[in-house]
């Protein structure tokens, strides 16, 4: 036997046992990519939560002079910014004027407006607006019909209101998720029962015939306590196609429990809830508040405090 060979032997072992620890650390290597593409594919799997909507309504009351400390020239960047801060995706306007709309869009230059004045279907009067953030909806298609008994005729009265009152609405497609849905906006009369009734029978037929089986969010200015026979119709059980308050199904409400307030003027005893945000359909709604703000030298945002709804589609 040569002299070399164990020399050799022993050196052809400890080369077979480097191999094997290579080939070990590359299995290994292979095997820790392989469970992390494993993870990485199961949690890209995983149900995401889908996006929420903060929908807001919010009667900001119509410029006047008579208002004092309060008109809308002391007031338009309160409720601006009471949107901003909010982060509200939707809103339902009510008691807007055309200068009004432009005020709030100068300073939120992000939402678009979808309405029109009552008086004229045009630009005159109060509208029932809609505001919505341009980046995260597509509008499908939109519509104001007036609450009387010709809903197509424009700028008429109905049955014993003392204003002419409209219902704006629009079809949405949220281009975070794809889906769509329907929004509703409007503002009942603050005299005529009758035609707060009407109203509410109007509003359910028409819901009935442009939605259809489509998911819809409505707001407004009711002026109706929950006790109303306008609001009964609305969320009557026996109709299958009620609309539910998300005042009532919220897990987490905040805020007062009323929404009107004249600016303040109104004692506590008597304030109560009339601008409400309705859903019907695959929604839900996990919070709801009642915001009441006013700053140091008495100017309120509005003489209804805004109501605002988290809701998931």
């Amino acid at each position: 036997m040569s002299p070399n060979q164990p020399i050799k032997r022993t050196y052809e072992k400890k080369t077979l046992s480097l191999h094997k620890i290579l080939i070990r650390s590359i299995m290994n290597t292979i095997r820790f990519f392989l469970i992390s593409l494993i993870v990485t594919a199961m949690m890209s799997c995983a149900v995401q939560p889908e996006p929420e909507l903060n929908v807001m309504t919010f009667n900001i009351r119509y410029d006047t002079r008579a208002d004092s400390l309060n008109e809308w020239s002391n007031r338009k960047e309160f409720a601006a910014a009471c949107i901003g801060f909010y982060e509200a995706d939707i809103v339902g306007l009510q008691e807007a004027l055309h200068h009004q709309l432009e005020d709030l869009q100068h300073y939120l230059p992000g939402y678009g407006v979808l309405g029109v004045g009552r008086l004229d279907g045009k630009t005159k009067g109060e509208y029932s607006a809609i505001m919505y953030r341009k980046d995260r909806f597509d509008v499908l298609e939109s519509e104001t019909f007036w609450l009387s008994e010709n809903p197509a005729a424009v700028g008429v009265k109905g049955w014993d209101a003392a204003c002419e009152r409209v219902v704006t609405w629009g079809r949405f497609k949220d281009k975070r998720t794809g889906k769509d849905f329907y929004f509703a906006n409007t503002h009942f009369d603050h005299i005529g029962q009758t035609a707060r009734r009407e109203s509410s029978k109007l509003l359910m037929s028409k819901l009935k015939e442009i939605v259809k089986d489509k998911p819809v969010i409505v707001t407004g200015d009711f002026n109706s306590e929950s006790t109303n026979e306008a609001i009964k119709i609305l969320t009557d059980e026996s109709n299958p196609e009620h609309l539910l308050n998300t005042y009532d199904l919220s897990p987490l409400r905040y805020g007062p429990e009323w929404s009107y307030h004249g600016f303040g003027r109104v004692p506590l005893k008597r304030r109560v809830i009339i601008d409400y945000i309705f859903i019907r359909g695959n929604i839900k709604a996990s919070r709801h508040g009642i915001i009441y703000d006013c700053k140091d030298n008495g100017v309120y945002l509005s003489d209804h405090n805004p109501v605002l709804c988290t809701l998931v589609l």
